[in-house]
C-alpha cells in the first residue's frame, strides 16, 4: 500500500528556513516579495509592513553610502546572473514604537543570489543577511581597548623619559630588563650592556660586592632596596648616587616586578665632607646636619608604582596657562588643604605668583630652556599659619607633544633643613634664617 504524497507548502517552507532570507522581484525598485520568520526577527519590521513595497520603501536607508552598495549588488545579480557578496556596511533600522522608537545601530554582511527560471531569465534576487552588529561591536571595543592601552602605555613612557630621574625596573629575579634615557646617557652605555646584571660593571670596584649584597638581600626579603655608591659617568668619572627602589606586588603578595631610580648625589655629598672636615670641633652638629641631608634624600627619591610614591615633589602643568594637570602626594602635601588640578598655578597658588614664578614658568615654555633652581626660597602660606620659609632645588622643563609645546614638569624636594644646617655649620651662634 502506498503512501498518499503531501503537497509541500513552498512559501511555509520558505519562511520556516532557520536564516535571515528576503525573496526580491529582479525589478529596479527591488520589490520585496517575501521573508523568512527569522529575517522578520532582525529586520524589526513586521513581514506585511515590508512585502509588496521596494527595499528602500520597506527598510528607510539612514545613509546614501550603504544605500549605493545595496544598489550596486542588486544591479550586479541582474547583469551578471552570479552571487554578488557585499562589504560589511552600518545600515540602520527603524525600531518599532512599542520598543521605544528610533534607530539601532547595526552592522550587515549580505550575499545576493540570482534564481533563474527555466529559459535561464532572472526570476528572484534571494538575498542572505547576516546581523553581524555583536561582532562589529565587539572588534569596535577591543580595538578600543588597545587604543586606550597603547595610549596609557605612551602617557607612562613620556612621565619615565621626562622625569629628570634616573629610573630602572627589575624582573621579580633581579635582573634588570629596563633603564630610561637618563640613566643610559649617564652612564653611556646602551640598554643592551645595561640589562640583567651588567649595570654592575659601572659601579667603582670597591662597591660592587657590598651592593651585590645589598640587592641580593632585598631580593631575598623583599624589602625596599636603598644604596649609596660611586656609578662611573660616560667621561669616566666616578659620580656619588643614591638608588633606591621597591618591590610591586600582585593581588596574592608575590613580587611582580621591581621599579627603583637614581639621583646624583655626589656634589652634596663633597659638600657634606668637606663641612666636615672645617669643622671637626663642631662633629655632633655636623653629623647632624649629614643625617638631615639623608633625610631630604630619603624623601627625594623614593619611587614606588613608578612615579606616585616618589618623595620628590612632581607636578605636570599643561599648557601656556601652566594649569594643574597631574601632581604627586608629595607635592599636594607642599600645599596642604589646597586645590591644585584642573585650576591654574595663579588660581591655585596667588602666592607664589607674586614671588615670581610665573616669570619664571612664562620663560621656560618661552624659550624652551630648562630652568634649573637651588636652594630657592619658597614662602609657603598654610592655612591659618604663620608664612613659612623654605628652599627648594627644582626644575622646571618643557615637554612637547607631536612636536608641539605642551607644558611644563616640574621636579622639586624639599632642602630647607639641609639649607638650615649647612647655615649654622658656617655660621656658629648665629639663628637660623
Amino acid at each position: 500500500m502506498t503512501t498518499p504524497l503531501v503537497p509541500v507548502d513552498y512559501q511555509q517552507l520558505f519562511r520556516s528556513l532557520p536564516d535571515n532570507f528576503l525573496l526580491i522581484a529582479p525589478d529596479e525598485d527591488a520589490t520585496i516579495l517575501d521573508n523568512t520568520d527569522r529575517h522578520v526577527g532582525v529586520s524589526l519590521k513586521s513581514r506585511e509592513a515590508a512585502v509588496g513595497r521596494p527595499f528602500f520603501e520597506a527598510y528607510p536607508a539612514t545613509d546614501e553610502e550603504s544605500a549605493a552598495i545595496i544598489r550596486e549588488s542588486h544591479e550586479h545579480v541582474r547583469r551578471h546572473l552570479e552571487p554578488h557578496t557585499m562589504p560589511l556596511i552600518r545600515y540602520d533600522l527603524a525600531r518599532p514604537e512599542a520598543e521605544g522608537g528610533g534607530l539601532e545601530e547595526l552592522y550587515w554582511e549580505a550575499t545576493h543570489y540570482p534564481v533563474l527560471d527555466a529559459q535561464g531569465q532572472l526570476q528572484y534576487i534571494l538575498q542572505r543577511t547576516q546581523d553581524v552588529t555583536e561582532k562589529m561591536r565587539a572588534a569596535q571595543l577591543a580595538e578600543a581597548t588597545r587604543k586606550a592601552l597603547n595610549d596609557e602605555q605612551e602617557r607612562t613612557r613620556f612621565i619615565l623619559e621626562s622625569l629628570p630621574v634616573m629610573i630602572w625596573t627589575a624582573q621579580p629575579d633581579g635582573n634588570r630588563d629596563f633603564f630610561n634615557t637618563r640613566w643610559l646617557q649617564f652612564t653611556g652605555h646602551p640598554l643592551e650592556e645595561e640589562v640583567g646584571m651588567q649595570w654592575l660593571n659601572r659601579l667603582h670596584p670597591d662597591d660592587r660586592d657590598r651592593v651585590l649584597k645589598i640587592w641580593q638581600e632585598c631580593l631575598r626579603t623583599g624589602q625596599p632596596y636603598q644604596a649609596e655608591y660611586r656609578l662611573r659617568r660616560a667621561d669616566g668619572q666616578y659620580r656619588w648616587m643614591l638608588v633606591r627602589g621597591h618591590a610591586h606586588r600582585d593581588a596574592d603578595d608575590t613580587i611582580t616586578m621591581w621599579v627603583g631610580g637614581g639621583t646624583d648625589i655626589h656634589d652634596q655629598k663633597q659638600m657634606v665632607q668637606e663641612l666636615l672636615e672645617q669643622n671637626e670641633q663642631q662633629a655632633t652638629l655636623s653629623d647632624q646636619a649629614y643625617q638631615a641631608y639623608q633625610e631630604m634624600q630619603a624623601q627625594r627619591e623614593t619611587f614606588y608604582n613608578l612615579f606616585m610614591q616618589t618623595p620628590a615633589l612632581i607636578c605636570i602643568l599643561r599648557g601656556a596657562e601652566h594649569r594643574y594637570e597631574f601632581v604627586n602626594p608629595e607635592y599636594q602635601r607642599f600645599f596642604p588643604s589646597r586645590k591644585l588640578v584642573g585650576l591654574t598655578v595663579a588660581e591655585a597658588l596667588p602666592e607664589i605668583a607674586e614671588q615670581g614664578f610665573i616669570d619664571l614658568l612664562d620663560g621656560v615654555y618661552s624659550t624652551g630652556e630648562t630652568f634649573i633652581g637651588t636652594e630657592i626660597v619658597v614662602m609657603v602660606h598654610p592655612q591659618d599659619e604663620e608664612p613659612q620659609r623654605r628652599y627648594l632645588n627644582f626644575t622646571y622643563q618643557l615637554f612637547r607633544e607631536q612636536g608641539q609645546k605642551a607644558g611644563i614638569t616640574v621636579f622639586a624636594f624639599d632642602v630647607t633643613d639641609l639649607v638650615q644646617a649647612r647655615q649654622a655649620l658656617e655660621n656658629p651662634g648665629a639663628g637660623v634664617q
